[in-house]
């Protein structure tokens, strides 16, 4: 097998590449930081006392998230600044001159970008969530688990498929669960309502539960159980002091597991969308489901930044640094817009989850092809 080498030409133009390329990550960054954060915890200190140390640790915390956001607009000033340069000293008019087409000359931006693009990746997965987590910790006061807990009114509806006599399939409910409040460990006044064959066929309830690991059941305390017959005709009823109740965990994992969708990485929402449709909440389910979409979707706009940067900057003849960061603002609020509204459109079920992630980016991709061919 031939072993792949860099050409001169690549070596020298990705070397021209990483120094802008800090630079732009270090200025969106902090721009993006100072904007978005310092106001917001200047009046936190002021109005809700949050001690300055917290204060200087959310900002440390508050970082990674911003130098997420720069990575791929870091890719398009970097790829427009660079080319332009180059097309400005006439060295690309050089380069073609000895037979390299314009394919050629970008390729050493698509393969930086590429690389960018899982760097992009691996940061909004390893870093980023559990930043966001502990900054949102620190800012509530709240250091544990419970911070992201449903608190209160767990609500929690099994079903079952069942198939008919003619055959078909349909989905009834089995049971539906229900407590008032979770401190995070237990929860307390629990109400539990079984059916069966679309009869009510028991109703439990107890003043705390908690869920036992080892027998994978509930244990509930000070209680009592209903079981109905003949439509409310007959009711018999057992009190206890303690119950283990073989129920799922899954009002617990509900509860518990409850984040905001950038808090979590993607294996954590994966978890949570299969909770989500279980409970049957389909505006909340949409809106995991197309923001996890959406965190699949965002490193590759490093490509696709790459190749519209390179394209553009190559038709330059001016070094103009303001020209420059000016079609970058403009890419980015257009790149924006769209992802806007198009993801608005996943989150009413207009479109899929997964077309309302993608489908900023293919437009940005045909653009950017469209641009490539007619140069």
């Amino acid at each position: 097998m031939r072993r792949f080498n860099l050409s001169i030409m690549d070596s020298y133009i990705l070397g021209e590449l990483i120094l802008p390329f800090i630079f732009c990550v270090a200025m969106f960054s902090a721009v993006g930081v100072a904007i978005a954060t310092l106001s917001d915890l200047s009046h936190r200190i002021i109005e809700s006392n949050l001690p300055f140390i917290s204060a200087i640790e959310v900002f440390i915390l508050k970082i990674p998230e911003y130098v997420g956001y720069a990575l791929p607009f870091s890719v398009l000033l970097t790829s427009l600044l660079t080319y332009s340069r180059l097309s400005k000293d006439s060295e690309l008019i050089a380069l073609q001159s000895c037979g390299i087409s314009l394919y050629r000359l970008i390729t050493p931006m698509i393969i930086f970008s590429m690389i960018i693009t899982l760097v992009t990746f691996t940061f909004n997965e390893l870093i980023i969530p559990q930043a966001n987590y502990r900054a949102t910790s620190i800012l509530t006061g709240d250091e544990g688990n419970s911070r992201y807990a449903i608190k209160q009114d767990i609500f929690y509806p099994q079903y079952q498929e069942v198939t008919t006599p003619n055959g078909e399939v349909k989905r009834e409910l089995r049971s539906i669960f229900y407590a008032q409040e979770f401190n995070g460990e237990e929860m307390q006044n629990i109400t539990v309502i079984e059916t069966d064959n679309n009869q009510l066929e028991k109703i439990t309830v107890s003043e705390t539960g908690h869920w036992d690991n080892e027998d994978n059941k509930w244990d509930f305390s000070n209680g009592a159980i209903y079981h109905i017959k003949m439509n409310l005709s007959q009711i018999t009823s057992s009190f206890f002091g303690e119950k283990k109740v073989p129920l799922p965990k899954t009002p617990l994992e509900l509860a518990s597991k409850s984040r905001s969708p950038y808090e979590m990485n993607i294996r954590e929402s994966l978890e949570y969308i299969r909770l989500l449709e279980e409970v049957g909440n389909e505006k909340n389910l949409l809106m995991y489901q197309v923001r996890t979409a959406q965190k699949v979707s965002f490193p590759f706009i490093c490509v696709i930044f790459g190749l519209i940067g390179s394209t553009v900057g190559a038709k330059f003849n001016s070094n103009n640094k303001g020209t420059s960061f000016g079609l970058t603002i403009l890419i980015v609020f257009g790149y924006y817009l769209t992802s806007f509204i198009i993801g608005s459109l996943g989150l009413i079920n207009v479109l899929s989850p997964i077309m309302a992630a993608w489908i900023p980016n293919f437009i940005c991709l045909g653009i950017g092809i469209y641009l490539l061919a007619k140069s």
